[in-house]
């Protein structure tokens, strides 16, 4: 696996950003894969597909790609089953093993052990 870069997390302020070059921004695999799902299910309505979409935006916030690996799959097994939400527990898990915080509005991530950003 090749060496992540590292920027800054701040919490959310007055002047914070996800723009601010400072500060990084990462797009799990995660991501990609529920919204794959969801669209195909009729569940999200996209202007675009999925396979042009994802790109353009993670080009236009030179976002860094958080790939899904073996010590996060693993770290799943370690969270208490406080709901069964797959992609939650899995995006919880990268969060703790890579150290970063996670933006979400959605409460139940509060229920975890893991930095919080409210989106």
């Amino acid at each position: 696996m090749p060496p992540r870069r590292r920027r800054r997390v701040c919490p959310r302020r007055p002047g914070w950003s996800l723009t601010d070059e400072r500060n990084a921004l990462y797009v799990s695999a995660v991501s990609v894969w529920e919204i794959v799902i969801k669209q195909a299910l009729g569940k999200l309505t996209l202007a675009r597909p999925p396979k042009v979409l994802v790109p353009e935006m993670v080009a236009a916030t030179q976002a860094l790609s958080l790939p899904i690996d073996h010590t996060h799959t693993l770290q799943v097994a370690s969270l208490p089953p406080r709901h069964a939400d797959p992609f939650d527990r899995l995006f919880i898990a990268q969060a703790q093993v890579e150290r970063l915080a996670k933006v979400t509005a959605d409460a139940r991530f509060a229920a975890y052990d893991v930095e919080l950003l409210r989106a």
